[in-house]
């Protein structure tokens, strides 16, 4: 019996980490962006521009706010890539803004649509909140990300800009959400109001950058 329980504690934990990578907050812009380009209006677009578009983007929010941990890990000022410890995550937040405003920056360049810059100014401004908060109190950057993302795919919803009925991929992703969320309690990583904190914060402030200044 002690060998069962064992067995699924470990699957629980298994599948929580699995969650918590692929759903991880670096890869949430990387996320939100391919849903801009294959599920809003944005669909039009050539496939070759698209895919350039998401790249760039990928390399920006990703790849670099990744090298950057890693070089912080090297001097030892992060314990670990997952910054665990809230008095070393003000750099690398600090960072993932500059980031977030330098793809914003790009896509003003390329010509994208408002909405679609705001999406990404609504990102950095969701870790300057982050980045304030964490001063005083942990909140969960994971919920945080895929917070904002449900704030996109809401915004182009209900402001007529997708390609198709989103209803059900919103519903889908709050579901997701709820999963994350579960999988952080269960990694002890936060408690339910910081998990309930970040959601919040994600949600609002890439929705509302969007709505009033998309």
């Amino acid at each position: 019996m002690s060998v069962s329980k064992y067995t699924v504690n470990k699957l629980i934990a298994g599948v929580a980490n699995f969650l918590s990578t692929v759903l991880s907050p670096l890869l949430m812009p990387t996320y939100g962006t391919f849903l801009v380009l294959w599920v809003s209006v944005l669909c039009l677009l050539s496939y070759g521009t698209r895919v350039a578009v998401l790249l760039v983007c990928m390399g920006i929010t990703c790849i670099i706010p990744l090298i950057f941990l890693g070089v912080l890990r090297h001097f030892k000022l992060v314990k670990n890539l997952h910054v665990d410890r809230r008095e070393q995550r003000l750099i690398p937040y600090l960072f993932s803004a500059l980031c977030y405003l330098s793809a914003a920056f790009y896509l003003y360049y390329c010509h994208s649509p408002l909405w679609f810059v705001m999406f990404m100014v609504g990102t950095a401004v969701t870790v300057l909140v982050m980045a304030l908060i964490n001063l005083k109190w942990k909140i969960s950057a994971h919920m945080a990300g895929i917070g904002g993302v449900i704030g996109l795919i809401y915004q182009i919803h209900v402001q007529g800009l997708s390609a198709f009925d989103l209803f059900w991929l919103l519903c889908l992703t709050i579901i997701v959400a709820g999963l994350l969320g579960s999988a952080r309690i269960v990694l002890k990583r936060h408690d339910i109001w910081q998990v309930v904190t970040g959601a919040v914060v994600g949600f609002m402030c890439v929705s509302l950058t969007m709505r009033f200044f998309g």
